[in-house]
């Protein structure tokens, strides 16, 4: 039987095992999806489990040398039972500070490395090793490194790990009072989800094509008004910046409104500014990395209620 592109790609998402590996396990087994499976878990190559099944929950965590050097992987499990037992979190903690010194760009590439835990294996066959005892479906997500010789890197995890952010920044001198304050926006980053440190950064396209949207929309609006409450296209073009503006508030982590403000007002960049003045220094955000456990991930949504209501009537039937 041949092996097709599709086969190889069915057979990758149900193990997570690399490309080459799949094509040589269903060739090995004549195409038998379930005897090239059964050819990869003996090899300690199948670390994806279940095709069928979702694994949305999980932790991430972080690896740190000094303030100018930082990673942060996501592992991903079926259950957060899983998640908080103590063989993943030391497994996750150990892939952390692998990515810290790893070369790897791809998840693939990390997995190929040999494990620094123990160099007689690799990261996939270690992976597989804690597949088979957790014994559901695990996946090394993603991983992102971040390094700056001349900056301060500033680490945060929220809520045991579900959520891991990397804030890279430069300032003069050394006073705690910035360090405090790089923390407190690391958490910012957590809880508000910027997509961007200032608009600068936001790309021509993204704005054309929101300010598009907002277009039409308040057009329809206008629209719906009667004829003599309609506002002229200059007022409408002002309607639609205002509009834009305040989106760009919402994602652009400088202009967010500092959750911890005083008067609810403050931006993340005056807060920035008011510190850097008090310590007489400039503070420069560069860039950050916010990783969420299953962020994107659509979770299948279990009825338990509706699942037991099925089996009675499927019970009563069989009786009548």
């Amino acid at each position: 039987m041949s092996v097709n592109a599709a086969m190889i790609k069915e057979l990758r998402e149900r193990s997570g095992a690399g490309m080459l590996d799949c094509k040589k396990a269903l060739v090995r087994t004549d195409g038998d999806m379930e005897a090239a499976m059964e050819y990869l878990r003996k090899k300690g190559m199948a670390t994806g489990g279940d095709s069928g099944k979702t694994a949305a929950e999980g932790i991430c965590r972080i690896a740190r040398e000094g303030d100018t050097k930082a990673a942060v992987i996501e592992i991903n499990s079926q259950t957060d039972f899983a998640a908080r037992s103590e063989r993943f979190r030391a497994f996750a903690e150990a892939a952390a500070r692998q990515a810290l010194h790893s070369s790897a760009g791809t998840v693939e590439e990390f997995l190929e490395e040999a494990w620094e835990e123990d160099s007689a294996k690799t990261v996939r066959e270690a992976f597989a090793e804690l597949t088979a005892v957790i014994k559901e479906k695990l996946v090394i997500r993603r991983f992102a490194r971040v390094e700056d010789e001349e900056g301060c890197l500033v680490t945060y995890l929220h809520g045991e790990g579900r959520i891991g952010v990397i804030l890279d920044a430069r300032f003069e001198g050394g006073r705690e009072e910035v360090r405090t304050a790089l923390r407190n926006v690391a958490m910012q980053i957590a809880s508000m989800r910027p997509r961007y440190i200032s608009r600068d950064q936001v790309p021509e396209d993204y704005m054309a094509h929101e300010k598009e949207i907002l277009l039409a929309r308040t057009l329809e609006e206008n629209e719906r008004l009667p004829e003599k409450a309609r506002k002229p296209e200059a007022i409408v073009q002002r309607m639609v910046a205002g509009r834009l503006n305040k989106q760009l508030a919402e994602i652009c982590l400088l202009d967010q409104v500092y959750v911890r403000a005083e008067d609810g007002k403050q931006t993340v960049g005056q807060y920035l500014a008011q510190v850097g003045k008090a310590c007489g220094c400039r503070i420069v955000l560069r860039e950050f990395v916010r990783f969420e456990t299953g962020e994107g991930i659509e979770k299948k949504q279990d009825d338990f209620a509706r699942e037991v209501m099925d089996q009675v009537k499927a019970a009563g039937k069989k009786t009548e």
